[in-house]
């Protein structure tokens, strides 16, 4: 499976992005997906994680609230809605699939995407 991140940019404190992961393959549906992201000079951390049909959802404490994520399995597409931005949430955004592991824990995910980059100046 392959996976393309997009939707990053530049973006004033207080508004909102939309990112988006195309996934390739038949098999997207039967994949957990997940959000991480890396800041510069930090550790790639977890974001937010959804399961195969988009009926549970996970966060990070720090963006409960207020970013979203969703999936369309007919369309093989992975979204992060992420509103009220600060600048701490700057970092590259990554999409990744797994079929087993922990939620949270990077090394469960098989599959990553290129990475797209979200910068929220003050």
């Amino acid at each position: 499976v392959q996976l393309q991140a997009s939707g990053g940019g530049l973006v004033q404190a207080g508004g909102s992005l939309r990112l988006s992961c195309a996934v390739s393959g038949r098999t997207f549906s039967s994949y957990r997906m997940g959000w991480f992201r890396q800041a510069p000079g930090k550790e790639r951390e977890f974001v937010a994680a959804i399961d195969p049909s988009g009926g549970r959802t996970f966060y990070v404490d720090s963006v409960k609230g207020l970013f979203t994520i969703s999936r369309d399995n007919a369309k093989n597409t992975l979204y992060l809605q992420m509103n009220s931005l600060k600048p701490e949430d700057t970092a590259i955004y990554y999409c990744a699939a797994r079929t087993t592991g922990i939620y949270y824990l990077a090394p469960s995910y098989d599959n990553w995407g290129q990475g797209t980059q979200v910068t929220v100046s003050s």
